[in-house]
């Protein structure tokens, strides 16, 4: 479970994103992120027991830092107000479709989170993916619209193009699912179950409810 101080921390550091608060609270923040870890660790160990792809991952391999690259961006907050983790075979950097999880208690809308799939992929990969779509059209739809996989995710993030995607019928019959230009579902956390006993019990659950997409998926881009 997540302790109590590591969402408090990450709730006032939102109110104070700044260097010199951030180094009067670093002892809080290597508290906070210490908990991440050991709660990342016990979700590896029972994730791979789900898909033993994931076998040999640690912690490091999978969570993201919390400083953000503010070069080419117009906040210049320094901090991520969020600890998160990328979770598949290879690790983060693998380029491999995977789980994420989010732990951000302040954050309207889409702040705790656990989801999964391909966000934004290059154009040669999307393309992989709408060719799946389309020559496993029954496959894919039994994955989304299982009911389990419905009560956790709904549907996929309404990412999609306007129009027919270049060289696809416009007449298609499942042209909606081709016009996806992301390939991601999303299930938004409470604070509360964020902090209970049974959060990596919870995690587990969906990524078990989501392993059909995940496979699907990664088998498309090869």
């Amino acid at each position: 479970m997540i302790q109590p101080a590591t969402i408090k921390f990450l709730k006032d550091l939102r109110k104070n994103n700044d260097r010199i608060w951030f180094d009067k609270n670093r002892d809080r923040y290597e508290t906070a992120k210490d908990d991440f870890d050991q709660f990342l660790s016990a979700l590896l160990v029972a994730l791979v027991k789900i898909d033993p792809v994931l076998a040999g991952l640690e912690s490091k391999d999978c969570v993201f830092r919390i400083y953000r690259d503010v070069r080419f961006s117009k906040n210049k907050d320094p901090y991520k107000c969020s600890f998160s983790a990328s979770i598949k075979a290879g690790g983060k950097k693998s380029g491999n479709c995977g789980f994420y999880i989010q732990i951000d208690p302040s954050k309207v809308g889409s702040g705790n989170m656990i989801a999964g799939g391909f966000w934004m992929p290059e154009a040669p990969v999307l393309k992989l993916l709408r060719q799946e779509v389309e020559y496993n059209t029954d496959e894919f739809k039994t994955i989304i619209h299982n009911r389990t996989f419905r009560k956790w995710f709904n549907e996929l993030e309404d990412n999609k193009l306007k129009n027919a995607p270049k060289g696809v019928d416009p007449q298609h019959s499942d042209i909606e699912l081709l016009k996806y230009t992301s390939f991601v579902a999303v299930h938004e956390l409470k604070d509360e179950e964020v902090l209970s006993k049974d959060f990596v019990k919870t995690c587990a659950s969906g990524y078990k409810a989501m392993k059909p997409l995940l496979d699907f998926l990664n088998r498309a881009k090869g």
